[in-house]
């Protein structure tokens, strides 16, 4: 009972995030990114810099699976520190994957113009999915920084739970910072943030070692 409790609550969670999404994309997103262009275009930079922090973990992602695969190489057993930092690692690199493939299925316009004259919720009042379209200026949906933000987030949630408060603060800040900085509908950064929990959460939770061996 105890095991399933969990499951439960993040099933019931990810109705609710993916209820609030449609929500959005019905109701909420071209409104907000209309009012974080007219009043935060110009003033922008202090929000910017925040989602750089997705850049910080991906090196750290980077050099944690160096290490992991040292260790490995010389037969050192990884403990509970090893082990944290090789699934919190996998989950940051699964994410990519993730987001890259959903960015491609979902194909949708950008709330502003950002490469090669991209169609543009801004510029030319588009506001669309076109499913497989691919191409950088059909990328919007889901919020990449997001989905690596909670996949670390949430991997560490249930490794480290004694931060939780802090990768809450961390995603969150990411969150607000995308929106304000009009780089994402509202709806892309609730998708992100599904996305990359679910990852975090898979990662954190699989255990191999009940798996079948292979004939």
């Amino acid at each position: 009972m105890q095991a399933r409790r969990p499951r439960r609550f993040d099933a019931l969670l990810a109705g609710v995030v993916v209820g609030a999404m449609l929500f959005s994309i019905a109701v909420i997103d071209r409104p907000v990114a209309y009012l974080m262009f007219r009043h935060f275009h110009e003033s922008r930079a202090p929000f910017i810099l925040p989602t750089r922090i997705v850049d910080v973990l991906e090196v750290l992602a980077a050099i944690g699976l160096l290490w992991s695969g040292f260790n490995h190489a010389l037969r050192r057993p990884f403990g509970r520190t090893g082990q944290i930092v090789l699934r919190t690692s996998l989950a940051l690199f699964v994410a990519i994957g993730v987001k890259d493939l959903l960015k491609l299925a979902f194909g949708r316009t950008w709330p502003e113009t950002w490469t090669c004259g991209n169609p543009s919720l801004i510029r030319d009042a588009a506001y669309a999915f076109s499913p497989f379209h691919g191409g950088a200026g059909w990328a919007s949906f889901p919020s990449g920084h997001q989905t690596l933000t909670c996949a670390v987030a949430a991997c560490l949630w249930v490794l480290a739970p004694r931060f939780r408060p802090a990768y809450v603060l961390v995603a969150l800040t990411v969150a607000v910072s995308l929106l304000f900085a009009d780089f994402h509908f509202v709806s892309d950064v609730l998708a992100g943030s599904l996305a990359g929990w679910m990852v975090g959460l898979f990662v954190a939770r699989v255990d191999l070692t009940k798996a079948q061996p292979l004939a």
